[in-house]
């Protein structure tokens, strides 16, 4: 019985009558892998179905018998393959806060107020401005060569249609990568970390570190990956979510992490993280030392993309000054329940 209890206290919170955070944590990410991989079944198989009745999207090898060629298709790995992490990660983390966390949605940051968008928005311009600047070192100092103009990395598709997919893959990227890592991850380690040795605002930093850490350790299996872009990576989790430990608002960092994927791979044309996807304004390849262009894999594992995270921290620090007030979000790192309307 004395072993029963002590497994039970160490998953519930009898105060807050709510499971404990690696608990629920555990439990988002059963939710995301379930929801995720049935709407990706349901969207590929409404794919086929529409491409076979109509006769288009199907290429001309493609049979049920090997339908694993649909992964390599145009419009699926960019757009439908996203569009059903998007929604796994949104809805699984709406029934979290109902049912397992027992909160607001708005408590992982998504509050959809005037100042929301406003952030937003600089969010979205200090990716791109970043980006650019990224680019006009390594251009002007020969460490990048332009290649071409409006290329698409897509076989078989024109130049726009791979753009627009990029674009939309990056919007879907930007919002539940933030709403899990910098919204619900963030959260829940910080109100674990919460208690009676440590306290909200230190716990609320531990969160925001291991966070990060996660954030880029799960970018270990990026093609081109190195220790050095693990690092990089998981400084750029601490850069994106600076906006929401100052602010409690993901609007910073979902902005600032589509436009700077996007600008990245598809105005200037680097590796997003390893990867190419969609087309490029802008085709561009290495000519300097991998170290400060981060080689394959992106700015992000070179030393300008560390100056860029560098920089880019401090805009955003000047920006919070300037339009709240600033200081740690302390609250995030403490339980507040729903309170229940009356009648």
């Amino acid at each position: 019985m004395k072993i029963i209890n002590t497994i039970i206290k160490l998953a519930w919170n009898n105060k807050e009558k709510r499971l404990r955070s690696l608990w629920r944590i555990g439990l988002h990410t059963l939710a995301i892998a379930i929801i995720t991989s049935a709407l990706t079944v349901a969207l590929l198989f409404l794919f086929v179905l529409i491409g076979l009745v109509t006769g288009e999207n199907m290429p001309e090898a493609f049979s049920l018998t090997d339908p694993m060629q649909i992964m390599y298709m145009p419009w699926v790995g960019t757009v439908i393959l996203p569009l059903a992490s998007f929604l796994g990660v949104l809805l699984a983390t709406l029934m979290a806060s109902l049912w397992i966390d027992r909160r607001k949605i708005k408590d992982f940051g998504l509050v959809f107020s005037k100042d929301w968008w406003t952030d937003f928005i600089f969010g979205l311009v200090l990716g791109a401005v970043l980006m650019g600047l990224i680019f006009l070192v390594g251009w002007r100092t020969g460490l990048i060569q332009i290649t071409g103009f409006f290329k698409s990395f897509i076989p078989d598709s024109s130049f726009l249609s791979g753009f627009i997919q990029a674009l939309i893959f990056f919007i879907f990227v930007g919002v539940y990568e933030e709403v899990l890592s910098r919204g619900y991850h963030l959260v829940n380690l910080a109100e674990g970390f919460n208690g009676n040795r440590i306290n909200e605002r230190w716990a609320l930093v531990l969160a925001f570190i291991v966070s990060s850490l996660i954030f880029g350790l799960l970018h270990m299996g990026n093609p081109n990956a190195t220790w050095i872009s693990t690092l990089n990576i998981s400084l750029a989790g601490i850069f994106l979510g600076l906006g929401m430990v100052l602010t409690g608002s993901l609007a910073i960092p979902i902005g600032l992490h589509i436009t700077w994927n996007f600008f990245q791979g598809n105005v200037f044309g680097f590796a997003v993280s390893g990867v190419n996807t969609g087309a490029t304004i802008i085709a561009t390849e290495s000519a300097g030392d991998q170290w400060l262009m981060g080689g394959p894999f992106g700015p992000e594992a070179g030393l300008l993309g560390l100056v860029a995270i560098l920089l880019g921290s401090l805009l955003t620090i000047l920006w919070i000054r300037q339009k709240h007030h600033l200081g740690l979000h302390s609250r995030l790192a403490t339980y507040e329940p729903r309170k229940k309307e009356t009648p």
